[in-house]
């Protein structure tokens, strides 16, 4: 009982000063809420988050901004010299938008379909081998929360250790080829070869990211209840039935989410690919934001009013993907809040 009372006693005294505080602003806070009302009071709750959001992000996407419409390799807006839209309209030039070399900044139009390409490869093969691995999580299979573990432990890693594992394994001399060796076959140029470097760059990429997106399908299916897959089974519906016409429909707002999520971060791709092949062989494995980081910081002759063009284009992409998967989602919404087909 003395030993409690004690406890009750420091804990006092460490809470004082928070009541101090509390009893200080109480008066303030009511004001504000008869004068604001309910939607006052989340407002100034939310102010905080909101003021240190336009402060890191709002402001910086507004000085580059600026920086878009400047020339010259000053570091200061006021030194730059106004140009205008000339960025835009350098990187918009093209007689055939398919045909890089007929740009007039070919770089540009080479790293957006190079971005286009590994976006397509990479967020398809990322969802399908995510939804598969998520499918064999949720079985009852021995060890389940080992393998779970394994299929995430690539998530913790930074992407700078991924690059530089992979470029061991996938070098010349490295732990692939000496396997492919070791049974007979010919060694691989990963790095060296354009096709196999394109395809090195979407595979570790793929194996960075996918138990990410693994979690969140498993904990789909694992919201799915299990009173629908027990009467399809008492139905006798065929194991692919099944998952066509009740696994697969409701986990389509997980399905979207890992979709949207993949190709927001497969456009953004820098990391893995850098440390990996460093844009290379040639311009096989240059993106956009390789590209970016190039023209405004590692070049000798640097264009941060051009590296700001772009990284504004782009950014109007990640909106567009943004807008579809709002757009998305709330049709889904609607066609689930509208009923569903039987199984």
């Amino acid at each position: 009982m003395t030993k409690a009372r004690a406890l009750t006693g420091v804990g006092a005294v460490l809470t004082a000063p928070l009541r101090l505080v509390a009893r200080a602003i109480d008066p303030p806070m009511r004001i504000w809420q008869r004068l604001a009302g309910q939607n006052g009071m989340a407002l100034l709750f939310l102010a905080p988050n909101m003021l240190i959001f336009g402060i890191f992000v709002l402001v910086p996407l507004f000085i580059n901004f600026l920086y878009s419409t400047t020339g010259g390799t000053a570091f200061f807006l006021a030194d730059r010299p106004d140009v205008g839209l000339a960025h835009y309209q350098r990187l918009l030039d093209c007689r055939d938008y398919t045909a890089p070399r007929s740009c007039r900044d070919d770089m540009f139009w080479i790293a957006v379909w190079n971005t286009a390409r590994f976006v397509f490869f990479q967020v398809g093969l990322m969802t399908l081998a995510a939804l598969v691995t998520a499918l064999i999580l949720n079985r009852a299979i021995p060890g389940k929360g080992f393998w779970r573990a394994v299929f995430f432990f690539p998530v913790l890693l930074s992407p700078v250790v991924v690059g530089l594992i992979w470029q061991w394994i996938l070098q010349r001399q490295g732990l692939a080829n000496l396997m492919m060796v070791e049974v007979g076959l010919s060694p691989i140029n990963w790095l060296t070869d354009r096709f196999w470097a394109f395809a090195a760059a979407v595979g570790v990429s793929v194996w960075a990211h996918m138990g990410f997106y693994t979690l969140i399908l498993l904990a789909g299916l694992q919201a799915i209840p299990r009173d629908l897959y027990e009467a399809a089974e008492m139905d006798g519906t065929a194991p692919f039935r099944v998952f066509r016409r009740i696994t697969l429909p409701l986990l389509m707002p997980n399905l979207l989410v890992v979709v949207v999520l993949a190709l927001i971060r497969a456009v953004q791709i820098f990391d893995e690919a850098y440390v990996l092949t460093g844009g290379g062989p040639g311009t096989s494995t240059m993106f956009m934001t390789q590209y970016i980081y190039e023209i405004g910081f590692a070049n000798l002759l640097r264009n941060p009013g051009l590296a700001a063009a772009a990284s504004i284009l782009m950014a109007g992409v990640l909106v567009v993907l943004t807008l579809i998967q709002l757009w998305l989602a709330r049709r889904s919404a609607g066609a689930g809040a509208g009923g569903g087909r039987r199984p």
